[in-house]
């Protein structure tokens, strides 16, 4: 399994960017992905997820909601986060990811502060794309 994320860069506030992750080694029917963003200093944190195919349950962290949109395209093996109206506080490195059990980040009973290292929580990440929103 392989990902590799880019589309990452400079934008100012209010703009938008749309990451992109090339998958590989694996199909969306057998594994959720999504998008974990950090910041240095800071745990890493989710920011979308869609359940594997045969569910497809898509979540939005509280920041992301009605501003990121997740969407994925089989045919490429490609799946995307665009992000609207960009402000100073998502400024991170931003991951694509991939597992069974991505989405149970964005469970209610899945509490972050007590779960220990994001990163060796689920199996595959891509290398990351920095996102830096400034003026």
């Amino acid at each position: 399994v392989q990902l590799q994320a880019y589309g990452g860069g400079l934008v100012q506030p209010g703009g938008s960017l749309r990451l992109s992750c090339a998958a590989s080694g694996f199909t969306f029917n057998e594994f959720a992905i999504g998008w974990f963003r950090q910041v240095p200093g800071k745990e890493r944190e989710g920011v979308s997820c869609i359940t594997s195919n045969g569910d497809g349950k898509i979540y939005y962290s509280s920041s992301a909601k009605g501003r990121f949109t997740i969407s994925n395209d089989d045919a490429k093996n490609m799946f995307y986060l665009q992000m609207n109206n960009l402000q100073p506080d998502d400024t991170a490195v931003y991951y694509c990811a991939a597992d069974l059990l991505l989405c149970t980040y964005f469970s209610r009973a899945f509490e972050p502060s007590r779960a220990g290292k994001i990163s060796d929580l689920y199996n595959y990440w891509g290398q990351g794309t920095l996102v830096t929103v400034s003026s």
